[in-house]
């Protein structure tokens, strides 16, 4: 196998929202595929019917197209293993089945639900786990796809394995039992389904989280009956909720991963995040490109414990990922999530110094934060005096403020040659709070603004000597 070309699948059920788990599964696997220059599959497993809902595929792809996490084989642009859906291969399912009946290790489930359920209450009365396999018929009924197919455990023994991330791994002869293959319904069963898939499709690694160790076992067994080579497995770690006593859920906050589109994250942020919650390359550096994070990348440096999601940390990440995007793409991002009379663009330096992503743009707006920039602040009188000064002092120190800058040409009124004009005062003063506190006040009504300085080349020469003579 090592010498086989690298292929690795995402193969999620579209039984709801793409949330950041799902997500990190299909990152790790992408990350491999693209490094070693194999092939990512997208595979939907849709047989469980009952828990489907209508729209998931469309939001799977929409979800994964949204992070760039591009797919060589799959539904939408097919492959060779085509389809990539499963309940559009139930005869190849079939085909598979027969294969295992004529070896003698498949056989159809004689009983009905009520007598299994008989053996499971009589197990726990004699405080023993049920096993299926105990009760298993001697002369089974031939299977006609009327009644589930189970397959048969030819030996117990005990089930080792290895583990990319845990290294070996066993279970005991209890971890093996008949398990449903083929439904009633004729759908197979996921522990059926997945194996014959990624035998098809020739998946050479793949990447899964804890809760399918357990059923290791069962997979193993079916290789085994195929006589085909398993995969390498992947087995990541659970990524955990913010006071990290749990496996994050819905009730955590763990949420759609479009939603993080909606409030502003940029894509590469997410890959960055999430690629960190569970891997970690060394080194100090935590702001990797998609393109550094493939350089990097490597499956024996997947962590074994639960990594803590933590919105502040992924806030900061989309900061800084912001900081790398050219000036004019910024803006532009800033400008749309603006209001029409708002969209000017000397706000950009202004607002991009006060969000962590675009989605803060219109909390700001929302809340007023902005509204100093377009209309007359209003504020007590009282908000314009600094600590023990006199009105007739803060009065005197707006005039000459306002006297400084009647010299200053209009059309060079920045942000720069204000600070310089103004500070020259400011500092002639017992504290210079005693010029630049008012200043900020009659500019803004606010306690925490902007710098005055370019809040003042924002609103221009006329409109700050008028808020100014207001305040004096």
């Amino acid at each position: 196998m090592p010498d086989k070309k690298v292929v690795t699948r995402f193969a999620p059920s579209p039984t709801g929202f793409m949330h950041v788990g799902g997500v990190r599964t299909a990152l790790y696997a992408w990350l491999f595929a693209r490094k070693n220059n194999g092939q990512f599959v997208l595979r939907i497993e849709d047989t469980d019917k009952e828990r489907e809902v209508e729209g998931s595929i469309l939001h799977i792809q929409e979800s994964l197209k949204w992070l760039g996490l591009d797919w060589d084989q799959g539904p939408d642009i097919g492959g060779p293993h085509a389809p990539y859906v499963q309940s559009e291969r139930l005869e190849l399912y079939k085909k598979y089945a027969e294969t295992l009946i004529q070896k003698g290790l498949a056989y159809a489930d004689p009983y009905a639900e009520n007598e299994i359920e008989e053996f499971r209450k009589k197990a726990e009365e004699e405080k023993k786990p049920f096993l299926y396999r105990k009760h298993r018929p001697e002369n089974p009924p031939a299977w006609d796809g009327t009644r589930p197919l189970r397959f048969k455990i030819a030996e117990l023994k005990r089930t080792v394995w290895n583990d990319i991330v845990w290294g070996e791994l066993s279970a005991g002869e209890e971890a093996l039992e008949d398990f449903i293959l083929i439904k009633s319904d004729g759908y197979p069963t996921y522990n059926f389904a997945h194996v014959v898939d990624d035998i098809e499709m020739k998946v050479t690694h793949v990447v899964r989280g804890q809760e399918f160790i357990a059923s290791t076992p069962k997979f193993l067994s079916l290789y085994e009956a195929f006589g085909v080579l398993p995969p390498f497995f992947v087995t990541t770690p659970p990524i955990m909720a913010a006071d990290g006593k749990k496996k994050l859920s819905k009730r955590d906050g763990a949420k759609d991963i479009l939603e993080y589109k909606k409030e502003g994250y940029l894509p590469d942020t997410m890959i960055n995040y999430l690629a960190f919650l569970g891997f970690n390359p060394g080194g100090e550096k935590e702001i990797y490109t998609r393109g550094e994070l493939i350089k990097v990348f490597d499956l024996a440096k997947i962590q074994r414990s639960g990594a803590q999601w933590n919105d502040e940390k992924l806030d900061w990440m989309n900061k800084e990922h912001i900081k790398l995007l050219p000036p004019k793409e910024v803006e532009k991002n800033i400008l749309e999530y603006l209001p029409k009379e708002m969209q000017n663009s000397k706000l950009v330096p202004v607002i991009l110094e006060r969000i962590s992503k675009w989605g803060d743009v219109k909390d700001m707006t929302g809340k007023g934060e902005l509204d100093f920039f377009f209309k007359q602040p209003k504020y007590g009188k009282e908000k314009l005096i600094f600590k023990n000064a006199s009105p007739q002092k803060i009065s005197e120190n707006l005039k000459q403020a306002i006297d400084i800058l009647q010299v200053l040409d209009e059309k060079d009124f920045k942000q720069e040659k204000i600070k310089t004009a103004l500070m020259v005062l400011a500092d002639k003063l017992e504290s210079r709070g005693g010029l630049l506190h008012p200043l900020r006040f009659a500019l803004s009504g606010l306690d925490k603004s902007p710098d005055p300085f370019i809040i003042a080349e924002i609103l221009g020469k006329n409109e700050t000597i008028s808020r100014l003579q207001k305040a004096v």
